[in-house]
């Protein structure tokens, strides 16, 4: 079966900014990314993928008629059983939003003559906020359909102390003189990942592969490391995509962190307002602040972007692609892309610039800035334009 995921134009533009550098199938939600999370369900090997026509160079379309998946729906056991056993003509829908059909690259992906059959249980990923939201509930049913019928590594330090069955580790994974606790949620620590000397981890908690919790690190649950990051200091229901560092002290709550990110030494966010209420954050969608529902609701971060020692980030912010900020005071809770400074003012992070630092990082990871790479960041700086105001005075 070949599947490809699809990104309807106000899906896209609602999980902006962490999908200006990719389809929003290719989001971690728990332990694995949404993509992953339907392949492995379905013995899927590849996919195809329909969104911004310049990510085409990274996420190809199909050439011939697959089976369409709304890029934002998680997988669920029944709805899996439903999508195995659809037809070429019928398509799945919930409150009249077409989430599943077999349709050709051509196609509308609209549901059309096709037998509409309804489904009760389907759950989105529609705005960043989501992923920490659900980030819990993922957690556990990733760690199910990872862990189920494998056998974890043996805990060979007999200076860490567990509590609770549900400790997962995979091959190549050290820890030492920790302590965690599995009572409340899993913690799954993935292949050659690390927990350093005094961390103290409660579940729900995922560290992906070759990750770091660095000595001393709170951990306070439903919170994901993704791969190749390192995280320090104390961490309350996050979600760190992967390649990106907050290392050392300071607070990280209620917040998506994009990939080759850096948060500078004793970065904190709020995330409750002084009045307990609601938090709004900026809604690419309509161009204005939305009202997310949430009490508690951090910091949003697009890839490549980082921020300077001492930054502070107030309730409910959301930073562009590739922005650097730093300086005193709090800088303004809706930051564009390729914005450099911080409350005292902005000016443009040429792109000239962001492919010298992007080289260093990435090559720190032994990656390499492709020319794809710099064809979709010179894409993202054209489109971004529009929210850099100080460029129009």
């Amino acid at each position: 079966m070949q599947v490809t995921f699809i990104d309807q134009k106000e899906s896209w533009y609602k999980m902006l900014p962490l999908t200006y550098t990719r389809p929003v199938s290719e989001v971690r939600v728990g332990i694995l990314k949404i993509r992953e999370k339907w392949e492995k369900r379905l013995e899927v090997e590849s996919s195809h993928f329909i969104s911004k026509d310049y990510l085409e160079s990274q996420f190809q379309k199909p050439a011939s008629k697959t089976l369409f998946i709304r890029g934002g729906l998680l997988p669920t056991t029944e709805l899996v059983n439903t999508v195995k056993n659809l037809t070429d003509n019928q398509v799945l829908v919930h409150d009249e939003m077409l989430l599943v059909g077999f349709f050709s690259p051509e196609d509308d992906f609209e549901v059309g003559s096709r037998e509409s059959i309804k489904v009760s249980d389907a759950q989105l990923v529609e705005y960043p906020w989501d992923i920490f939201k659900l980030n819990s509930q993922e957690i556990k049913q990733d760690f199910e359909l990872l862990t189920n019928g494998q056998e974890s590594q043996p805990l060979s330090d007999p200076n860490t102390q567990v509590y609770g069955d549900q400790l997962f580790i995979e091959e190549g994974a050290v820890i030492k003189s920790a302590v965690l606790n599995s009572e409340n949620g899993p913690i799954y620590i993935g292949k050659n990942a690390e927990v350093q000397e005094g961390s103290l981890i409660r579940g729900s908690f995922a560290l992906c592969d070759h990750s770091i919790v660095n000595m001393g690190a709170k951990i306070k649950g439903d919170s994901t490391i993704g791969p190749h990051s390192k995280v320090g200091g104390e961490v309350s229901n996050s979600v760190i995509q992967g390649y990106s560092n907050k290392a050392h002290d300071g607070f990280l709550g209620n917040s998506v962190i994009g990939e080759w990110c850096n948060l500078g030494a004793d970065t904190n966010n709020s995330n409750m307002k002084n009045n307990y209420a609601n938090v709004k954050m900026w809604d690419f969608d309509s161009s204005r602040f939305k009202d997310t529902g949430l009490q508690f609701c951090g910091l949003i971060m697009g890839d490549h972007s980082k921020c300077g020692i001492n930054t502070m980030f107030n309730t409910g912010t959301t930073i562009g692609v590739s922005a650097n900020i730093f300086g005193d005071g709090f800088p303004r809770n809706f930051i564009p892309s390729f914005a450099w400074g911080g409350a005292s003012g902005f000016s443009t992070y040429p792109t000239k610039r962001v492919f010298e630092t992007a080289k260093l990082v990435l090559s720190r990871r032994g990656e390499e800035l492709t020319e794809k790479d710099e064809a979709i960041m010179n894409a993202i700086f054209e489109f971004t334009s529009e929210f850099r105001v100080w460029e129009k005075k």
